[in-house]
């Protein structure tokens, strides 16, 4: 009984050491065959790759390049796949934690598809380790399908979610000098421009005068409605209902486009009037003629101010105010 037990335990000694050195050989060979980067695959590889028993995790994507598939996430992912893989390569990892990166083509891969039945690409298939400090009892792989475009930050993300919990390595992106050197195109280029044009655009930009204009624009957009005619899309022009055109909508919460225009025009003549009364007449050196400007003036802004509050009055018949003639 007791020879037995002992030959029984020498052949399990000797078929576990025989087992993992296959398992072993096969993570070496496809490591050696990544040059950094994820191992082209066919159907043999694929199959000796994934087969059991391994101590490695296998992620294998399952994709189709070639444009007559029509596989355009297949052609835009794959340079984050690589991505994935040298990260990973070349980043510090824990020893005995085994990672094999591979890409099976269409092309190459025909009867893998066939058996695991894919009918869209890209997937990915991560494997995990059935002997050894990480084995899963199941051994059927995660797969991950692409349900639009990702980044290769998230698919990283999902990979590492089922490795081991511990130190892994970070996802690398690798320098663009191509945006470097063109953002410092842009810049210097920029820079001499303004340069070149700062003699002649410095005065406009600091021109007080232009500066009031466009504020004073600004302003009579704002305050006649036009914010509020862009939000309730309201309507230019309304019929009466007598067969005319009603140009003030009832109400204060009501308006029409060309009513606004009307009500902007309104403040615009008031604003004009008001600084030609406060800047240029006084600067005029004629009496006569600046007494004269006086009058013409002030009977604009009189009968323009009339003219507003009867708009305000036909919105709003409780409206109490008025001035002649309006």
């Amino acid at each position: 009984m007791k020879l037995w037990s002992t030959l029984l335990l020498s052949f399990s000694v000797i078929s576990g050491v025989f087992a993992a050195k296959p398992t072993q050989d096969t993570f070496q060979k496809y490591q050696s065959l990544s040059r950094s980067g994820p191992v082209d695959l066919d159907n043999a590889a694929f199959e000796e790759l994934t087969n059991a028993p391994r101590d490695y995790y296998a992620a294998v994507i399952l994709t189709a390049m070639d444009v007559r598939y029509g596989c355009a996430m297949c052609r835009e992912f794959d340079p984050e796949w690589n991505l994935i893989a040298k990260s990973w390569n070349k980043g510090n990892k824990p020893d005995d934690l085994k990672v094999v990166f591979g890409t099976l083509d269409f092309d190459q891969g025909k009867a893998v598809f066939q058996k695991l039945m894919l009918q869209t690409a890209p997937v990915i298939l991560l494997f995990p380790p059935t002997v050894g400090p990480f084995a899963k009892l199941e051994s059927e792989p995660a797969r991950f399908d692409f349900t639009g475009p990702i980044s290769a930050d998230q698919l990283y993300s999902w990979i590492n979610r089922h490795l081991p919990d511990g130190p892994k390595p970070e996802l690398v992106r690798p320098v663009n000098y191509m945006r470097i050197v063109s953002a410092i195109t842009i810049l210097m280029g920029a820079v001499t421009l303004f340069t070149v044009l700062s003699p002649y655009v410095l005065p406009i930009i600091q021109n007080r005068n232009l500066w009031a204009a466009v504020s004073l624009i600004a302003i009579l957009l704002f305050t006649s409605g036009q914010m509020f005619n862009h939000i309730r899309k309201v309507p230019y022009v309304a019929g009466d209902g007598n067969g005319g055109i009603s140009y003030f909508a009832g109400g204060f919460q009501n308006q029409f486009g060309l009513e606004t225009q009307i009500v902007a025009a309104i403040y615009a003549v008031l604003s004009f009037a008001t600084i030609a009364l406060a800047l240029k007449v006084p600067r005029m050196e004629d009496v006569k003629g600046q007494q004269v400007a006086v009058l013409i003036w002030a009977g604009v802004l009189f009968g323009t101010y009339s003219f507003l509050l009867s708009v305000f009055k036909t919105k709003n018949g409780g409206y109490p105010f008025y001035l002649p003639p309006f």
